[in-house]
């Protein structure tokens, strides 16, 4: 069975030291271990952006694609392969910016992936220009004088999207995040998570300490119901969604690819393509 290390290749990620992409990556290895994958069970599908070079740092299949369009690639790898486990990921720049239209309609489509946003509440590729998930009043060098604009609410457009999985967490509560990242997999359609990532070269606002000292655990509500689509929207708002942990799971909705007219359960990878001449004369004829 494979192990952690399993899943590392001979590539050093160039992230800048304490960026807390490290962790996502550690994270999602570990998690793919405790879950019994082998390197070749599993696809990693990023974006554009710092966390896009993420598919290269894990030995698993990988895919780097253009800014904004993981999710379709990843979506097509899975109904390509359904036997594959999917995990999209990107920046929150590449998903809720130039990729935020195929976000929402990944997210009510409701395919059997996992989709994983390090969100940094910057554009740190491209040396520190304000994102939608930059706050009032935030400076970069895209707006010297900040931000007029208020930031975007990822989870609270999740739900109102459809989502049947809503997770978020922070890159320092590795326990946490790979307990998370095992659910998003084992879940039955699209797991979407948000990982607090902070980036420390350009955003000196939204630090390690700024989000240990707001941060509130789901854990620590009492009698809070992860399957209540109201309340985690009330809970949201109340906390203006600096929550970590499972905000919610519907384990009812039957995924896209069980909705799907003759959708076989046999993996492409692994059936029979060879047509028989009965077939394709068959198939012929309709042209005919």
């Amino acid at each position: 069975m494979a192990t952690f290390k399993d899943f590392r290749n001979n590539v050093k990620p160039n992230w800048c030291p304490g960026c807390g992409d490290f962790s996502v990556q550690a994270a999602i290895q570990r998690a793919a271990a405790n879950l019994g994958l082998e390197p070749e069970n599993l696809a990693i599908i990023s974006g554009i952006g710092c966390s896009g070079r993420i598919s290269g740092y894990i030995k698993s299949y990988g895919f780097h694609g253009i800014h904004g369009r993981s999710l379709p690639i990843a979506q097509g790898v899975k109904m390509a392969n359904r036997g594959l486990k999917v995990i999209a990921s990107g920046g929150d720049g590449d998903g809720f910016a130039i990729g935020m239209g195929h976000t929402v309609h990944a997210i009510r489509r409701n395919i059997d992936i996992t989709y994983i946003v390090m969100d940094n509440q910057i554009y740190g590729l491209t040396k520190g220009q304000t994102s939608p998930r930059s706050g009032t009043g935030f400076k970069t060098k895209s707006t010297p004088q900040g931000s007029i604009e208020p930031a975007l609410s990822p989870l609270e457009m999740a739900l109102a999207s459809g989502a049947s999985f809503v997770a978020q967490s922070f890159s320092t509560d590795l326990k946490d995040l790979i307990s998370i990242i095992e659910a998003g997999i084992n879940h039955n359609g699209f797991s979407f998570i948000n990982v607090f990532s902070p980036c420390v070269t350009y955003n000196k606002i939204n630090t390690y300490d700024w989000f240990k000292e707001n941060l509130t655990k789901l854990a620590d509500i009492e009698g809070y119901d992860s399957s209540n689509r109201e309340e985690a929207m009330q809970t949201l708002m109340k906390h203006n969604s600096l929550v970590t942990g499972i905000v919610y799971q519907d384990t009812n909705r039957p995924s896209y690819q069980d909705l799907v007219p003759g959708y076989a359960q046999t993996p492409l990878s692994e059936s029979n393509l060879q047509l028989s001449q009965e077939n394709f004369d068959q198939l012929l004829a309709e042209f005919m």
